[in-house]
């Protein structure tokens, strides 16, 4: 059931590797790429309770000693704080040029420990081994890696391209909902950027995917992987194509932001909650029928998603205070903001071409129904 996707970055190439079962063969797949028979773990107090010992059992089947790093949970790790204790623990364990570096948790910790890992010794290669839904389809394929700032998310990182990803799609069995749904936001946003087909898949196997189908699962990580294996080597460093990635990410950073970063909005919920607006967006602009938005909002709720601003609880900025926070977004060039709107399921594009006052139209009406 295992499969591989090839991110054919010339001497940066590597691949992602999906499905079951591949905590036990960690030591067997890292190996190859080792000088000593050593790795530093760098893994979240969560993940740890409930996988270190089988990626320690893994990597030792393979003569493989592991040394491990346990940091809290939650999107306020991905500060300087920890960032300096990650950076600081991987010293003093004397991590080398030729070791290698495992981020073993979700997007948090892989984006904290590559860019650890980037920095390190001006570069040191590391290994994701993503534990949530979230992290296995988006955020350990691409090389983006770093921390938050007060003024905004992932202002602070570098391009790090792993060395190899092992995707474990049975870890996804410890998910609570709320978390496998909130990486669901980003399965959903590739079919919605650029694959049509996906979208309709989803629409009827999504059911079976949340209820822990396997060949579902492996299937639904694949091809997220591979539609962003296939824009990162068009665009490793988001000077076009890569943007449309960040599809539902202008509004979902302002959320996160308004809401301090906090468990009141997960990430993919955000980016779930971005995309219904994008879309919402998109038909306002006459770019898309207005079944788009509708179609959009209807497949989240039957997944049972947070799809409006009303599904976040406690209050919210008014609508130019969300629009201001936009602007601290990384996709600002020469002080205009860019979205990434829709001309259908499927047909993304990147435009700085939109009035403000449409978009706090949309924000001001999305805010009323709360």
């Amino acid at each position: 059931m295992q499969q591989t996707v090839h991110v054919a970055l010339d001497t940066r190439a590597y691949d992602v590797v999906i499905g079951p079962g591949l905590l036990a063969e960690a030591g067997e797949r890292i190996a190859p790429l080792l000088r000593r028979k050593r790795v530093a773990v760098v893994s979240d107090a969560n993940v740890a309770a409930l996988h270190l010992e089988t990626l320690r059992a893994g990597l030792a089947r393979a003569g493989i000693d592991m040394v491990s790093l346990e940091l809290p949970p939650g999107e306020s790790t991905k500060s300087w704080p920890q960032f300096e204790r990650t950076v600081e623990w991987l010293l003093a364990q004397k991590v080398e040029r030729n070791d290698v570096v495992i981020a073993f948790g979700g997007g948090v910790i892989g984006d904290l420990v590559g860019f650890a890992a980037a920095v390190l010794r001006r570069g040191v290669r590391f290994v994701q081994i993503p534990t949530s839904l979230l992290a296995q389809v988006d955020s350990s394929v691409g090389g983006k890696t770093g921390i938050n700032a007060p003024q905004g998310k992932n202002l602070i990182g570098a391009f790090h391209q792993p060395s190899l990803v092992l995707a474990d799609t049975e870890v996804l069995g410890t998910l609570t909902a709320r978390d496998f749904l909130a990486g669901y936001g980003e399965v959903v946003k590739y079919g919605l950027l650029g694959d049509a087909d996906f979208f309709d898949w989803l629409e009827t196997q999504g059911p079976a995917l949340a209820a822990g189908d396997m060949a579902a699962r492996v299937e639904a990580v694949t091809r997220s992987v591979q539609m962003k294996a296939d824009i990162v080597v068009r665009d490793e460093t988001e000077q076009g194509d890569r943007a449309l990635l960040n599809l539902g990410h202008t509004f979902c950073h302002a959320l996160e932001a308004a809401t301090g970063y906090s468990d009141r909005l997960f990430h993919g919920e955000g980016v779930a909650i971005g995309c219904a607006l994008a879309f919402e967006l998109s038909s306002r602009l006459g770019l898309c029928s207005q079944e788009d938005p509708s179609r959009v909002r209807a497949h989240l709720r039957d997944m049972g998603m947070k799809t409006d601003l009303a599904d976040i609880s406690g209050d919210l900025p008014s609508a130019q205070a969300l629009l201001e926070l936009m602007g601290q977004d990384k996709k600002v060039v020469d002080g205009q903001l860019r979205f990434i709107l829709a001309r259908g399921i499927g047909q993304a594009f990147v435009t700085a071409d939109v009035p403000a006052q449409s978009v706090l139209d949309v924000l001001e009406d999305a805010l009323a129904v709360r």
